[in-house]
């Protein structure tokens, strides 16, 4: 295993140097001017896109549905990489599958940023499931997402002095429009009773939306999708759903709805119904061009399907 495991960190190594510059560079000099940036998920994409305005192409690896936890990078991506100025990734452990690719982009001079890195220690949760490792999920929480806006802001400024006028200008709007966003969620979460603020997902990606807005928050799997729901832990939640007479339960768009299925057939074999309210966008955005398809309106998406399902009782 670790044979093999030393083996394709050479590999990487070889493709990044191949897509190397004769000079021995890896930033590109090919872009008409513009900042070549690549991130990881969609959220920490968009961020970017907004800061950097005209003045950076942004690439995105993660697109829509897919989990960032179980993410491995192709021959593909390593090339992309290889070709960035700078690489923005969440950090956290969120893209534990990449680590040896990002090392590896360092090592040959590629500027690797965690988004996280500009947030409190103090404000991230740290599960004790999650073995003394943060919780990644910070996007949940619209008010601490914001905290990244300065790593992000700084580094384009760092890249590129001559833009930063326009960086400053883009980040402080952006910064207003979450704020906006913000209190729009907590207006929302604040119209449901606080007695029907139970949160039913197939994995515990929603702990900082829980603490943020005032919602118990359970989770089939853990914190990360690698890990396996089994019987036990659909009987447990399916017991609590009965229990508790919640209506609603949701499928992600990142995870198979099988295991939410799993827990509906469970509370229906109790004699209870419960509906799956609608998905929710948790690790990844919606498709481009739909209004899911930015960070602002996957939030806005989550908040009202989230609310219209508890308050109402959900949809079959």
């Amino acid at each position: 295993m670790k044979l093999s495991k030393y083996l394709v960190i050479a590999l990487l190594s070889l493709a990044v140097i191949s897509c190397s510059s004769n000079d021995g560079s890896i930033k590109s000099d090919s872009n008409n001017g513009k900042l070549n940036i690549v991130a990881t998920t969609g959220m920490i994409a968009d961020m970017v896109s907004v800061i950097g305005g005209e003045n950076v192409e942004v690439k995105g690896l993660m697109g829509p549905g897919v989990d960032p936890h179980l993410y491995k990078a192709s021959a593909g991506d390593v090339a992309l990489l290889s070709k960035a100025d700078v690489i923005f990734y969440n950090g956290l452990h969120l893209e534990g599958k990449m680590a040896e690719i990002f090392e590896q982009m360092n090592k040959r001079g590629i500027s690797t940023v965690a988004v996280t890195d500009g947030v409190n220690l103090n404000d991230l949760l740290a599960p004790p499931e999650f073995k003394g490792n943060y919780d990644p999920h910070i996007w949940f929480d619209v008010d601490l997402w914001s905290d990244t806006v300065g790593t992000v802001k700084e580094t384009l400024i760092k890249m590129d002095p001559e833009n930063t006028q326009q960086y400053n200008k883009n980040a402080e709007a952006y910064l207003e429009e979450l704020s906006e966003l913000n209190e729009y969620v907590q207006e929302r979460a604040n119209s449901l009773p606080e007695d029907k603020r139970v949160l039913i997902t197939a994995h515990d990606a929603f702990n900082y939306f829980g603490r943020g807005y005032g919602f118990e928050v359970k989770g089939l799997q853990g914190i990360s999708t690698e890990s396996e729901a089994g019987t036990a832990d659909v009987q447990g939640l399916a017991a609590i759903i009965v229990e508790r007479q919640i209506p609603a339960i949701f499928v992600e768009s990142s995870v198979p709805p099988r295991y939410i299925e799993a827990v509906q057939a469970a509370v229906k074999s109790k004699g209870f119904d419960v509906r799956v309210g609608g998905e929710l966008f948790s690790d990844a955005m919606g498709n481009p061009g739909t209004p899911e398809g930015n960070y602002i309106g996957m939030v806005r998406h989550n908040i009202n399907t989230i609310v219209d399902a508890l308050g109402q009782g959900g949809e079959s």
